[in-house]
């Protein structure tokens, strides 16, 4: 990829061209054309509302990410949530409250923050949680889904909430998204994603690239099906081990560069898509954008984390704001000492930089 790519600006264009076929199907989709101008709207307040609280020394990251649900009605091979034990039937008991998620994201709202990544588990088996979503209009709640529970009730609130994008996890072919989730689970969501588009509801996909489906996912092929089927977001996500017998999986220097090169030329093929890489991408932004930097985690149980893939925490979000949250003694030293800059060949810095973290907490 050439080293002029500007991320955001690319970004802009992107969400520029989805707008525009958006509104050239108004008449057929007048839902979402609403949403889409009324959110164009609360982008600009939001970035005025950060502008604000930046100039008084408090910095805003235009989202976050929370993991909503400690539990999975799936059990995809080399799971990272189960593995780091924030997934899992044990934990349901723990997650915080559906009230607290509603106030948090009113709080994200207050303080300029523009997205919301809901995460797992699998987050659409805490549907009163996604409904406090649903209703903070100002935001954009991308949601990261297995995508085998959309049930007809489900679609019928997406439809009427278009502030809810989901985003359905899929590992590559028919084989290869079974062989890692379950078989039947290619066929449950293809079926889920023919049911969105039906209603014309605006969502994407998320694939982990492993060294084994790296040149499926990344193929023109593979690509255009699911633009076929109406997906308009792809994030690429890099495959992190959970232990040593998973390590084979995870994209090296070789990988890092065909995903770099064959996204590039996907990007100049399917212009009216987003397609994302993390955390690839994070190089074109000066380096890793966790620990509130440019996003940080909650976790199921309120935890304020860097990253999911950093799950340490010393504040958490049960005892107070989002705000204070921000403030974290954690997030500040993993800036101060610049451990989220420098070159970003590929791979997760904090990821790759485990026991330093650890150092930070004196864990």
């Amino acid at each position: 990829m050439e080293k002029s790519f500007n991320l955001s600006e690319y970004m802009n264009k992107s969400i520029e061209n989805i707008v525009k076929n958006i509104l050239k199907s108004s008449i057929k989709n007048p839902k979402e054309t609403e949403f889409v101008i009324k959110y164009m709207l609360s982008v600009k307040a939001a970035e005025n509302k950060r502008a604000v609280l930046e100039s008084k020394g408090d910095h805003i990251p235009p989202f976050f990410m929370a993991s909503i649900a400690a539990n999975c009605n799936l059990h995809c091979k080399g799971c990272y949530a189960r593995a780091n034990k924030s997934c899992g039937d044990n934990l349901k008991n723990s997650e915080m409250s559906a009230e607290r998620w509603g106030q948090i994201f009113n709080e994200a709202k207050e303080i300029g923050i523009s997205f919301g990544l809901l995460l797992g588990g699998e987050p659409l088996t805490r549907r009163e949680v996604i409904e406090k979503a649903s209703a903070v209009k100002e935001m954009v709640f991308p949601i990261f889904t297995n995508g085998t529970l959309f049930d007809k009730s489900y679609i019928n609130l997406f439809n009427k909430s278009r502030n809810l994008v989901p985003i359905i996890s899929i590992e590559g072919n028919k084989d290869q998204t079974d062989a890692r989730r379950g078989t039947g689970t290619y066929n449950s969501i293809m079926s889920a994603m023919t049911n969105l588009n039906k209603k014309t509801i605006l969502f994407g996909c998320s694939i982990t690239v492993t060294t084994e489906n790296i040149m499926t996912v990344t193929s023109k092929e593979f690509v255009q099906k699911l633009y076929n089927k109406k997906a308009r977001i792809l994030v690429f996500v890099e495959y992190a081990p959970v232990d040593r017998s998973t390590e084979n999986l995870t994209p090296t220097d070789k990988e890092h560069l065909i995903l770099e090169e064959n996204i590039e030329e996907l990007r100049k093929e399917f212009k009216n898509m987003v397609l994302l890489s993390f955390p690839g991408d994070e190089k074109y932004m000066g380096g890793c954008l966790a620990a509130g930097r440019g996003f940080f985690h909650i976790n199921a149980n309120g935890g304020a984390e860097p990253c999911p893939l950093s799950p340490y925490s010393d504040v958490n979000l049960k005892e107070c704001s989002l705000r204070t949250a921000l403030k974290s003694p954690l997030f500040k030293k993993l800036r101060d000492n610049e451990m989220l800059i420098g070159e970003h060949d590929g791979g997760c810095l904090l990821f790759e930089k485990e026991d330093d973290v650890k150092a930070l907490l004196d864990l």
